[in-house]
């Protein structure tokens, strides 16, 4: 079995525990997709908005070489 990538390590109940990239990167998920769903429920955005958003930063952070 392949030894897993240590992300952090993180004291719980006085144990040293150690969470790999894949756990942190499962947790990050979680909790993203839960703040915005409630962002969503709350009505301080909507998912039209959302995806629109998503669309700006993702042309603003993956950039061609060509657009400078």
């Amino acid at each position: 079995m392949e030894e897993k990538k240590v992300a952090l390590k993180m004291i719980i109940d006085g144990k040293e525990r150690d969470i790999s990239y894949e756990e942190l990167a499962l947790s990050n998920n979680l909790s993203q997709e839960a703040l915005v769903r409630l962002l969503i429920e709350k009505n301080i955005f909507t998912p039209d908005e959302l995806l629109k958003m998503l669309e700006t930063v993702k042309k603003e952070r993956y950039r061609h070489i060509d657009d400078k």
